[in-house]
């Protein structure tokens, strides 16, 4: 587990010690996932937590299949949105909502079980112990991507390696979308404001959380791929992540620049 120092930290008094399942919301988006949603949600609720839903329009029914769910169950939530907006604005609405609703730790979570929901209590746990962000990494000792061939990992190591390398980041997965936060990060690292719409969004928030000095612990998880439904994961997603981590990584070294430079928006042109 990897605890980076934090240079200031957000006011510990919004985020006093996690003790109730009810103060946890686990934000999960989705297009396209009926047949891992109901499944899925059980398995967080399971635990306790609440559940938020964030659906983008999907035309196979999984809204719908949603507010089914929610109809039965005051303790999930469904957020529409009227289109595939990204997955970063889906999370950015997600965390809005959930903190309007009270939530003191924000989860993100994939719908296809490649994140197991039997691990949401240990990226809790590190929440509880201090974390401002407990990011679940498939790249410290006792994580991994079981199911991958080497040229998989090969390629999701070295986007994580360039990324650290050019961002200044102590962290092993910055890609990683398994992730907690508490209230207080989240209000200060403003996630409606990233650049980022696709999976560069969870970089830009691995970032953000640096830059703000916020204390990053990384949770060992095994990954696994879905076994139902379609990947989302494409080349022009992959392209826009290498990108804008190149184009951060370069303003980072000229100076800091709006958009580029967390918490310095005042700086720059």
């Amino acid at each position: 587990m990897n605890m980076e120092p934090a240079a200031s930290r957000v006011d510990s008094s919004e985020n006093p010690p996690v003790t109730s399942p009810e103060d946890v919301t686990i934000i999960i988006p989705t297009y396209n996932e009926v047949d891992n949603l109901e499944a899925i949600c059980a398995a967080a609720r399971s635990h306790g937590y609440r559940v938020l839903v964030v659906d983008d329009g999907s035309p196979d029914g999984t809204g719908d299949m949603a507010d089914a769910l929610a109809s039965g169950d005051v303790a999930l939530d469904v957020l529409h949105r009227s289109e595939k907006a990204g997955l970063g604005t889906a999370y950015a609405a997600g965390f809005a909502k959930a903190l309007d609703r009270g939530a003191r730790v924000l989860v993100e979570m994939d719908a296809d079980f490649s994140h197991d929901p039997a691990d949401l209590p240990r990226l809790v746990a590190a929440i509880d112990a201090g974390a401002d962000v407990a990011i679940g990494s498939r790249y410290v000792r006792g994580g991994g991507t079981d199911d991958w061939p080497w040229y998989r990992q090969a390629i999701s190591r070295g986007g994580n390696e360039y990324a650290a390398m050019m961002l200044g980041l102590d962290v092993t997965d910055t890609t990683a979308g398994f992730r907690a936060y508490t209230a207080g990060a989240i209000k200060e690292l403003d996630p409606s404001s990233c650049d980022a719409s696709g999976y560069a969004f969870q970089v830009e928030m691995t970032w953000r959380a640096h830059e703000a000095g916020l204390v990053i612990t990384e949770v060992p998880i095994r990954f696994r791929d879905r076994e139902l439904g379609n990947s989302k994961m494409s080349g022009a997603i992959a392209i826009e992540a290498m990108t804008l981590i190149t184009k951060w990584g370069i303003a980072r070294r000229l100076g800091p620049v709006r958009g580029y430079a967390p918490g310095d928006a005042d700086n720059g042109t």
